[in-house]
């Protein structure tokens, strides 16, 4: 009876010893498996901001006149008359624009501006080859009138002074006074620029070269023959 008692006890020990060993195999698995996750440290949740994405963005820099090119383009040839003035059968209204340059051969450059009509034209050569509705300076800050040279050309330009986008500008004045596109509408007006619908905008800019004149008149009205002051 003794002995198998301490058989018993024997067998008990042993299974024990094995399933201790069993044990210890498997949590060394398992410590294993642990550090060799192929689980990412890091994850991105789907509220995670985005990456930056690199963008090849062009600066267009400014174009500024030598003031030697403007004085050889002044003043304006006796000669330069009003050969075609554009036929418009369409309402002129605010945001309205025409453009048609075919035909007509290359030539000096000239933009008038009448503050009283809202209008701006394009000559080249004497023809008219664009005309369009404008808004201008308001009673704070009004539009000056006279004989101004382009002395700057920026297609992606933004106003120093209120922020605001300027494209396709065309400076007259050192003190902010230029032709630009804008949203023209009646009843609008500007800090002393001249806005023009953003295609012709862009049509006047690719024509005008720096030192072109830009008249700017208060009531003047020219006919077939008249000379461009």
């Amino acid at each position: 009876m003794v002995e198998k008692i301490a058989y018993r006890v024997s067998a008990s020990i042993l299974l024990l010893a094995a399933l201790a060993i069993v044990a210890m195999l498997v949590m060394g698995l398992t410590r294993a498996d642990a550090g060799s996750s192929s689980v990412p440290s890091t994850t991105v949740t789907e509220n995670a901001a985005p990456e930056p994405v690199e963008q090849n963005i062009s600066v267009t820099e400014p174009i500024v006149a030598d003031p030697v090119e403007i004085a050889d383009k002044l003043p304006l040839s006796d000669k330069f008359v009003v050969k075609r003035i554009l036929e418009i059968n369409e309402p002129f209204v605010h945001g309205y624009y025409k453009w048609d340059d075919e035909g007509v051969p290359a030539g000096e450059l000239v933009v008038t501006v009448d503050l009283k009509a809202e209008s701006i034209s394009v000559f080249r050569g004497g023809y008219e080859i664009g005309a369009a509705v404008i808004t201008f300076g308001d009673s704070l800050k009004p539009t000056p009138t006279g004989v101004f040279p382009i002395t700057q050309k920026s297609k992606d330009h933004v106003s120093n002074i209120y922020g605001s986008p300027m494209p396709y500008m065309l400076r007259l004045t050192n003190d902010g006074v230029a032709i630009h596109a804008t949203d023209v509408k009646w009843g609008w007006g500007t800090r002393g620029c001249i806005g023009v619908p953003l295609e012709f905008a862009r049509l006047l800019f690719e024509q005008v070269t720096l030192g072109d004149r830009v008249i700017v008149t208060n009531g003047k009205m020219m006919g077939l023959g008249d000379a461009i002051l």
